[in-house]
């Protein structure tokens, strides 16, 4: 039985042989082609290119030293920082020298990894079970494969053992790479492009105190330290001696501070959630212009902005708005009812434009109000018109409920509502006061002295014609309803009344016992009466017969008559133009004016509310920004903005600059009158 040191030997001739005819074969191709390359390389010899340069031995023989530095020459040297410590700019000794070239994600592992010896160990599990699946016969035909020379081949037996194909297997050595010909591959990116970034800060404001102090100085402060410990002392035992009362009022007084501080606190961050949920509607506000104008003019629209609701007030109906002067965005409310049989409570509210969600100022009161009116000068003080008949002044720096000014039955209160209230300007002694007007036909100046309202009648208000017979035969004068009042922005001692008659009196604080002028304006009651805020001459008023009348107060016919079809709750002029004004009606619309472009119609006709639902009652233009707010009958007073058409100032020709101010007002308002006057009329 052979052994397998008989078939090693075998093994060894045939490869032998196979090197041997393989060595033979380049030699005989290298002799035919004149190529002496194998022996010379075989001696240890190089051939010298043709185009190699010639050196000298000390040329050769010269060493040429590289450095490699981890420095980056495009790193930035001269970065300053605040140094808050010294208080100065310095420069930063700290440089990041790091710059990546290249990076390129690979697969390689390290070889002393864990990973690598559990992918090593898998590798010789498989390398063993392929040796040891592969037989004899495979040994067998390797054998007779091989080319044979004469004796020296022998075939193998077909005794041998898989130990012997197992250790031919592991002896095999690895393949090395060819040291003469290689490929060497590098890439490089673009520098990235320097940039140099600097910031510099005010520094904090410093100041230099000195002060030279005597003996004598030093001495008062000694004693005067002295006295406060005594004075600590002495606090101290009095508390000890049970002082509560004390005690009850310094935590009366804190427990308010913090109060007031908690309420600051929750005002500010409900204002931010509020702005951040409405943040569209406040864009609108400050940027939106609607472009759609230029396609429509002269024709113009509304933009709906904020929705004002109170929950305790949705049963009211809105009975008189009113901005506050001195803060554009802030605008009182007052809250009552128009029917006799509805007659309860009232509520007079305070909202801003930066929160919709709840007022600023909640003031209940006992009766429904009809009117109100904040001073212009004293932004605090709000004057209230009652149903009742009672008027009062509310103070918003007041912490109570009540207002601080209340008429009663023995201080000359009407008799009947009170449908207007205006400030007027102070006297000569500094002290406030108000008119107001009623259905029981008194208007009655009220002056504001400490804590209590000085009355006195400006005029009674009766019928134009003959005087009734009374029963004793005696002439009684028959009383007219007052239901509206406006004073003239010029000339303070003239104003203007509505009643419920239709007529409208021109009259005067000199004189209080007659009239300056009747108007025979509308067929049912005057609902409001407005003076222009620009020209001297024209007012404008509105009832319940669905019509809207402009009027210059030295002619006795209306100058514009509009027709509105539906009953007009209430109309107020532009205070950017003398030629626009607004109008609202029972059926929801606002139609808006303008008489330098349309005598005729408006120019915006547009539902605000839903005309089964609700009914507008009021509206008012903001002093300065161009929006309006209309109420209704629900309680409910909603925004809405001006398009660029409805607020459009004149056009001048190129090179002129557009004149702007009061007289120009004026002027284009006394151009459109100068149409429709007589010529008598225009020479007087």
């Amino acid at each position: 039985m052979p052994t397998s040191n008989a078939a090693a030997p075998v093994k060894k001739k045939v490869l032998g042989a196979k090197s041997q005819k393989a060595t033979n074969k380049r030699k005989e191709e290298d002799d035919d082609n004149g190529d002496s390359s194998w022996e010379e390389r075989v001696q240890g010899k190089l051939i010298k290119p043709a185009d190699q340069l010639e050196l000298t031995d000390a040329e050769l023989k010269e060493e040429i030293t590289r450095i490699l530095t981890a420095k980056n020459p495009h790193a930035p040297q001269n970065i300053v920082r605040y140094s808050f410590k010294e208080g100065a700019f310095k420069l930063t000794s700290a440089v990041d020298q790091m710059a990546v070239h290249f990076v390129l994600d690979g697969c390689l592992i390290h070889q002393d990894s864990d990973e690598a010896r559990r992918l090593a160990a898998h590798k010789d599990l498989a390398e063993e079970s392929l040796a040891v699946d592969s037989g004899p016969g495979e040994e067998k035909t390797d054998i007779l494969d091989a080319p044979r020379d004469g004796g020296e081949e022998e075939e193998a037996g077909e005794d041998d053992r898989a130990d012997s194909v197992a250790s031919k297997t592991n002896n095999q050595e690895p393949k090395s790479t060819n040291q003469f010909n290689y490929i060497q591959r590098a890439s490089q990116t673009l520098n990235n492009a320097l940039r140099d970034r600097s910031c510099q800060t005010t520094p904090p404001p410093r100041r230099n105190y000195s002060a030279a102090a005597s003996q004598w100085d030093i001495y008062d402060a000694y004693v005067e330290e002295l006295h406060k410990q005594e004075m600590k002392k002495e606090q101290q035992k009095s508390r000890k001696d049970g002082d509560k009362n004390q005690k009850k009022l310094t935590l009366k007084d804190t427990a308010g501070d913090d109060k007031h501080e908690m309420r600051t606190a929750i005002k500010l961050l409900e204002r931010m959630v509020n702005q951040n949920t409405c943040h569209e509607i406040a864009q609108d506000f400050k940027y939106f212009e609607d472009a759609a104008d230029e396609f429509r003019e002269p024709e113009g629209t509304l933009l709906p902005l904020w929705k004002f609701s109170y929950e305790k007030a949705k049963l009211m109906c809105v009975t008189a708005l009113c901005w506050n002067e001195k803060y554009p965005d802030l605008f009182a409310v007052g809250l009552g009812s128009y029917e006799f049989s509805k007659q309860g409570r009232g509520m007079v509210l305070f909202y801003t434009l930066k929160n919709c969600t709840f007022p600023e100022y909640i003031f209940p009161t006992p009766s429904g109000v009809l009117c109100l009116d904040i001073h212009k000068k004293h932004s605090y003080l709000v004057a209230v018109g009652f149903y009742d008949g009672c008027v009062g002044v509310y103070n918003l720096k007041n912490k109570g409920l009540e207002p601080q000014y209340k008429s009663t039955s023995n201080t000359g209160k009407h008799t009947d509502p009170v449908w207007q209230v205006c400030w007027q300007k102070d006297d000569l002694d500094n002290k406030q006061s108000f008119y107001s007007v009623s259905s029981d036909g008194r208007v009655v100046s009220w002056t504001l002295i400490q804590n209590e309202l000085i009355f006195s009648d400006a005029i009674r208000l009766s019928l134009t014609g003959p005087v009734s017979e009374g029963p004793d035969g005696l002439g009684e004068v028959t009383t007219a309803a007052g239901t509206c009042m406006d004073f003239h922005r010029q000339m303070d001692s003239l104003f203007l009344v509505g009643t419920e008659e239709g007529n409208i009196h021109k009259c005067s604080r000199s004189y209080s016992s007659q009239y300056l002028h009747t108007f025979h304006a509308h067929n049912t009651a005057v609902d409001a009466v407005k003076w222009n805020p620009f020209h001297p001459q024209v007012f404008i008023s509105c009832s319940s017969d669905w019509t809207v009348k402009v009027w210059d107060h030295s002619v006795s016919t209306p100058m514009f008559t509009f027709e509105l079809n539906a009953s007009v709750g209430d109309v107020s002029w532009a205070p950017y133009s003398s030629t626009v004004f607004a109008a609202v009606t029972i059926e929801g619309l606002v139609h808006v004016f303008d008489l330098s472009i349309n005598k005729y119609q408006a120019i915006c006709h547009q539902p605000v509310v839903s005309r089964n639902k609700s009914k507008l009652t009021h509206l008012a233009f903001n002093p300065i920004h161009p929006i309006i707010i209309v109420g209704d009958n629900r309680g409910c007073v909603i925004s809405l903005k001006l398009s660029p058409n409805l607020r459009k100032k004149p056009k001048c020709k190129k090179g002129q600059e557009l004149p702007e101010g009061h007289e120009v007002e004026v002027a284009k308002m006394e151009k459109i009158l100068s149409l429709l006057r007589d010529p008598e009329q225009s020479a007087h």
